[in-house]
């Protein structure tokens, strides 16, 4: 096979390794996110973006498949509130490396938008993300390794979420719960990420842009 002129990092992440949090360990997850969730009540007092009554009362959180990159493993969530805002965050941790050790080094950030899948009804896939880090790759070239997550919506038959980087396929994982998280490199020699969920037997299902203005065009 000839050598490839398109060097970018590719199925950069450990598969979801666990079921979405559930029971105890939902509640340490929880404990490391709401103190996030909760200053952005403070940053945001004077925020005109933001509706009448604010951010709101926090509603329940939905937990993501977890992914291991560069040494720790990042759990995504989402939070509706009473005002119609959504709440998004990450938690991330040093994962334990035997069955005699605990998870360490918790740290958790967390945004807000009022773009929610409610109110946006064409849209195929209800998609966060986060930049967690760098990809240095040719000179002067820079790629953010961002975590994506999200969920069709609709009925849709997705089975499994890909993420693509011009042309390239750069990671996949499958739906959990009807949820999934991905880990792919972003804004990388022009090219930006496009989420594509696929049913069983590799049908599109659904295709979304991480960039308004793409999706547009």
């Amino acid at each position: 096979m000839a050598p490839t002129d398109r060097i970018v990092p590719r199925f950069a992440a450990e598969p979801p390794q666990e079921s979405l949090p559930y029971g105890q360990w939902a509640e340490t997850l929880q404990a490391e996110l709401l103190p996030a969730f909760l200053r952005l009540e403070d940053e945001t007092e004077d925020d005109d973006d933001l509706p009448e009554g604010g951010i709101g009362e926090l509603g329940e959180i939905s937990w993501y498949p977890d992914r291991t990159w560069g040494g720790r493993t990042f759990v995504p969530a989402t939070c509706s509130t009473s005002t119609g805002v959504e709440l998004y965050g990450v938690v991330s941790f040093a994962p334990a490396t035997d069955e005699h050790e605990e998870p360490a080094h918790f740290s958790a950030v967390a945004d807000w938008t009022t773009e929610t899948a409610a109110l946006n009804p064409e849209w195929t896939i209800d998609l966060c993300e986060e930049v967690i880090g760098g990809w240095r790759g040719e000179p002067g070239q820079v790629a953010a390794m961002t975590l994506v997550w999200g969920k069709p919506t609709g009925t849709t038959g997705a089975y499994t979420a890909t993420a693509e980087l011009g042309d390239l396929t750069v990671d996949r994982s499958n739906l959990i719960d009807g949820r999934f998280t991905l880990l792919a490199p972003d804004g990388y020699q022009g090219d930006t990420l496009t989420v594509v969920c696929w049913s069983a037997d590799h049908t599109e299902r659904g295709r979304e842009s991480l960039y308004e203005e793409d999706a547009a065009d």
